[in-house]
């Protein structure tokens, strides 16, 4: 676990992801519109990539892909993502972390 919070907060925004996964890519869609530049892992494609959706599991996320975190915290999965944009809170949250500059 304590990998995945060393990886969550080296940037701004981080995404964990599985290359497959559609809702993963809608994900990371949403946020390259925004002109946010996240890092991306995706976990099928990096070693030890299973040890890190085991630990995001242990932290809550169900399904465990994708897992965002904005400013080394976690925001949760898809639906949570989405949720804060239809609220109008998630480009704030981006602002506050130095993930948008506009």
């Amino acid at each position: 676990m304590d990998r995945v919070t060393k990886m969550a907060s080296e940037r701004p925004v981080v995404i964990f992801s599985n290359s497959s996964c559609c809702m993963c890519h809608s994900i990371k869609t949403l946020f390259c519109d925004f002109g946010v530049n996240p890092a991306v892992y995706e976990l099928d494609e990096i070693p030890r990539g299973r040890d890190i959706e085991q630990a995001l599991s242990r932290l809550g996320c169900s399904p465990t892909v994708p897992a965002v975190f904005i400013g080394g915290e976690l925001v949760g999965g898809a639906n949570e993502v989405m949720s804060l944009h239809l609220k109008r809170s998630l480009i704030p949250m981006l602002k506050n972390v130095g993930a948008l500059w506009v």
